[in-house]
């Protein structure tokens, strides 16, 4: 059974430091060896690229373009009008993933019009997203680059937000019908959507191509107050045999600590973002628990 591998979102955690690039050298600093990213393009990309670099950090998953935020965008894959928008901005987003050997794009659908109603523009909304997504395959796959589609939930994210269900994202795909375009499942969104987290995981899985958790309804720590829990999650996935990645895309409530547990004999490590250790394929380098197991009077798990 494969471990678990895990990434810290660097867009929500590491927020101490105003840079991508900067927010690169803490994750590496507090052992992560995988970040994703929104969006990072206000950021130096050599710079990004020399963070790369000296911390041997893989970047796993960057977003495209989320449009004109201060005039409401959200995205614009599903946006009617916003076509060559959208193409201009999957070149941008091509750019950076390959300057920073990232393998995954999350194409973002985007919102509902303020001048529309969704069930009046759905239909049009979703043709425009197809064609997208059949545009963005063609051109990812030249360069062996994934692209993945994630519904966001309309109940306390974003209430104009397109794609905001996993039925709606994969009957989306189904018309794509592309290999390299794939469900990215965010736990939070799906559970304040539709629940049904076990059922739905085991439907879907065979085209989810990335994960991302926190905890409901605060978009905390994972192992916080809420919902979920993680544990049994964590343990579905592996078993369910998920070799990708799984994104730690929360607010943490506080500093960063380290925290100790254990689930089913594994250690559960929290470092400002949540990691199950059980190799050193985990995304964590393990040398970071050298003092930590030092005050425990169990064996530390084998890496």
């Amino acid at each position: 059974m494969a471990a678990l591998k895990f990434c810290a979102n660097i867009s929500w955690l590491f927020t101490e430091h105003p840079d991508f690039s900067q927010r690169i050298y803490a994750a590496a600093s507090a052992g992560f060896q995988a970040v994703e990213a929104a969006w990072l393009y206000d950021s130096d990309l050599s710079e990004l690229q020399k963070a790369k670099e000296a911390t041997r950090v893989e970047v796993v998953l960057i977003n495209t373009p989320p449009g004109d935020i201060k005039a409401g965008d959200l995205g614009l894959g599903a946006v009617p009008g916003r076509e060559l928008e959208f193409r201009k901005g999957l070149d941008l987003t091509l750019k950076h993933a390959k300057a920073l050997n990232c393998k995954r794009i999350h194409l973002m659908a985007g919102r509902i019009p303020v001048d529309a109603h969704r069930a009046a523009i759905a239909r049009e909304m979703e043709d425009v997203f197809v064609q997208n997504l059949n545009y963005a395959a063609g051109i990812l796959a030249k360069e062996g680059i994934t692209g993945l589609i994630e519904p966001i939930n309309t109940r306390i994210t974003d209430p104009r937000y397109f794609l905001d269900s996993p039925h709606q994202a994969a009957a989306i795909l189904e018309k794509v019908g592309k290999s390299n375009i794939q469900l990215q499942m965010d736990i939070f969104h799906w559970q304040i959507m539709d629940g049904n987290l076990t059922k739905n995981m085991h439907k879907y899985f065979p085209i989810i191509g990335h994960v991302q958790i926190a905890q409901v309804p605060g978009r905390n720590e994972p192992d916080s107050d809420g919902e979920l829990c993680y544990r049994y999650l964590l343990n579905t996935l592996e078993k369910l045999g998920y070799q990708g990645y799984i994104g730690c895309e929360y607010k943490p409530l506080g500093k960063s600590l380290i925290i100790v547990d254990v689930i089913q004999g594994c250690r559960l490590i929290i470092v400002s973002v949540t990691c199950r250790l059980h190799r050193k394929e985990s995304g964590v380098d393990p040398t970071i628990l050298d003092p930590i197991f030092m005050n425990f009077s169990e064996s530390p798990v084998a890496l």
